[in-house]
């Protein structure tokens, strides 16, 4: 893996940029077409494993990425409990598709951490 094609890298950096648009895309359309959130997670995740395939950086911060897996769960667990408890989904029927949106975006970060973490866990203690 130490040696890599430059037609590899420069392909990787002009699709980089819009997979992760296709992938927002997924997330924020998801309250109103098939996909969503674990679906554009996925894709964003397969694009940082993607970029790490062609670019390996050893000092990737593994320990940031699960802190931020922790508190996208914590979030994902806490808005639905609020947004139930203070009967905002029966108020005001407008918060819905923002209450959808909001969802799928947190669960789509937290996939996209998710698999980025498995994947990292591998390559680094398949490399011990």
């Amino acid at each position: 893996m130490n040696e890599h094609s430059d037609l590899t890298s420069t392909t990787l950096g002009f699709i980089y940029p819009l997979f992760i648009i296709y992938g927002l895309y997924i997330i924020f359309n998801g309250h109103i077409s098939p996909g969503g959130g674990f679906q554009g997670g996925a894709v964003l995740s397969a694009m940082f494993i993607s970029k790490y395939l062609i670019l390996p950086l050893l000092d990737t911060p593994l320990a940031k990425i699960q802190t931020v897996e922790k508190l996208l769960l914590l979030l994902i667990v806490a808005t639905p409990i609020l947004f139930l408890l203070t009967r905002f989904n029966t108020a005001y029927a407008v918060l819905n598709t923002p209450y959808l949106i909001l969802m799928n975006t947190l669960i789509g970060f937290k996939v996209a951490c998710g698999m980025s973490v498995i994947f990292l866990r591998f390559v680094f203690y398949e490399m011990q």
